[in-house]
């Protein structure tokens, strides 16, 4: 069976009890986790350039390719390709994934708002906006409904994809598996997903005045402090006041915020060289 032409199970009970075939249609859901389960091969964590989020400080400018997404609100195209990454960056047959269009649409969370035909527009749409960021290359299967996704480099500049780790020397974050597992990113707004990779990038306590975002990363402060807010509210992150002496200020004094991941929402380790997964 070609890899594109992937059927869910039906369990027995459904069949005798003569449940209609949307009753037993796997959904979003349950896409997404049977093609983790398939393709990433049960890595608890995703591997992502840090270059995605930030560019080094040599560079002109240190927005990474993140701040586009940002920028545009374009949530829905940071998580189909987030999610890309995760059930891609394991298999080394030309980092390919291969897709009915149809399931595409189920695992990239188009069909939740749209009918099947409009799901399957929306992924052309989506995976447009991929491949003109240089994120992607995609093409139709000839003869097929089938839809070939590459993974091309976070950096946007259009080279091969090779994945982080031991292999190069190329910093990289951590996406926990539980993002997708526990339906987290489905709650998450574009704020919120924004901030938790730039946190994943950080170690713990880490310190950052949201003044410093539009240079840093490439969006507002009033964007970083909804995201931090939104990430706390919903139980990602601990924030830690921290209080200095200032003589010239109204009250004496100034405070800052630090912020730390909560499990499993990995910070970055030590070595930007660990073995992802």
């Amino acid at each position: 069976m070609a890899e594109g032409a992937m059927v869910m199970p039906v369990t027995e009970q459904a069949s005798r009890e003569g449940l209609a075939p949307e009753d037993v249609a796997a959904g979003v859901a349950e896409t997404q986790k049977f093609l983790l389960d398939r393709k990433a091969v049960h890595r608890r964590h995703v591997p992502v350039r840090r270059d995605f989020v930030q560019l080094p400080p040599r560079a002109e400018s240190r927005h990474g390719l993140l701040a586009q997404f940002v920028q545009g609100r374009d949530a829905r195209g940071l998580k189909a390709y987030l999610f890309i990454i995760a059930i891609t960056s394991s298999d080394r047959d030309g980092w390919s994934t291969t897709l009915n269009s149809s399931v595409w649409a189920r695992a990239i969370g188009a069909t939740d708002t749209a009918e099947p035909t409009s799901a399957r527009a929306a992924v052309n749409k989506i995976f447009g906006r991929l491949q003109q960021r240089r994120l992607i290359d995609y093409g139709r299967v000839p003869g097929t409904h089938d839809i070939k996704v590459t993974l091309l480099r976070e950096d946007g500049r259009g080279g091969e994809y090779t994945r982080p780790g031991r292999e190069n020397r190329d910093p990289y974050l951590r996406i926990s598996r539980e993002l997708w597992d526990s339906r987290a990113i489905d709650e998450l707004g574009l704020p919120g997903l924004a901030m938790l990779l730039v946190l994943s990038c950080e170690r713990p306590d880490f310190e950052l005045p949201p003044e410093r975002t539009p240079d840093w990363y490439g969006w507002s402060a009033d964007t970083t402090e909804r995201g931090f807010k939104e990430l706390a509210r919903k139980g990602f992150i601990e924030v830690r006041k921290t209080f200095k002496s200032a003589p010239t200020s109204p009250k004496g004094y100034t405070h800052s915020n630090r912020y730390t991941l909560l499990p499993p929402y990995n910070h970055r380790g030590r070595s930007t060289l660990q073995s992802p997964g």
